[in-house]
């Protein structure tokens, strides 16, 4: 399997424990060093766990996140994103701006994106689209 960043969906998914979504995880990680998501995926699980005031979960995800490896938003990536959120736009579909940013990501790092969303990402024709649920 290809290298590959985790959708916010999925590594929720992960986190809550998700008997389909921990195997796939583990025959990834018969493959690869660790598991990796991006900035903005950080960003959305802390922001739910704050929400939630979920403070023993918050160590936990800080504790898991220092083991996987965070793709950060570049000067590129970003211009990825700009151009697919153009494109889609100009065909009438609306994507929101955290799902456009993931997929620039993505596509900058030459990476799959496993997402439960097939359907939102579809539309993306550079991006490559797995889920594990």
């Amino acid at each position: 399997m290809n290298k590959a960043i985790l959708d916010t969906d999925i590594l929720s998914y992960f986190l809550k424990g998700d008997k389909q979504v921990l195997e796939r995880a583990e025959i990834y990680l018969t493959e690869h060093d660790n598991l990796a998501f991006t900035e903005i995926t950080y960003f959305e699980i802390l922001a739910g766990l704050e929400f939630k005031q979920a403070k023993s979960q918050k160590t936990k995800f800080g504790l898991f996140s220092d083991k996987c490896l965070i793709y950060k938003l570049t000067e590129y990536s970003i211009r990825i994103s700009a151009k697919i959120y153009g494109e889609l736009r100009r065909s009438g579909i609306q994507m929101g701006t955290p799902d456009l940013l993931i997929a620039g990501i993505a596509i900058e790092n030459d990476l799959i994106l496993i997402s439960n969303n097939i359907k939102d990402y579809r539309s993306i024709k550079e991006l490559s689209v797995e889920t594990w649920k």
